[in-house]
């Protein structure tokens, strides 16, 4: 049914998934933090975000990657 999903490398899979697992991870670090007024929580959790957004962009660029290698081929 989703042929972007089933098409794509198993590498682009795990690391899209990881990557929203880092950022469910540290979105519920960053409530957590923000309700009970834990500064270095906050900072820990802005950083759990950013590795989950970086994950995505380099997902982004795993799957462009591989759609240049089948438009070649």
């Amino acid at each position: 049914m989703n042929d972007f999903w089933e098409t794509a490398p198993p590498l682009y899979r795990k690391v899209v998934l990881s990557g929203m697992a880092f950022l469910g991870v540290g979105i519920i670090c960053n409530i957590v933090a923000n309700l009970a007024n834990v500064v270095w929580l906050l900072f820990v959790s802005l950083a759990i975000i950013a590795v989950g957004i970086v994950a995505h962009l380099f997902g982004i660029g795993i799957r462009a990657r591989e759609m240049r290698r089948r438009l070649r081929g």
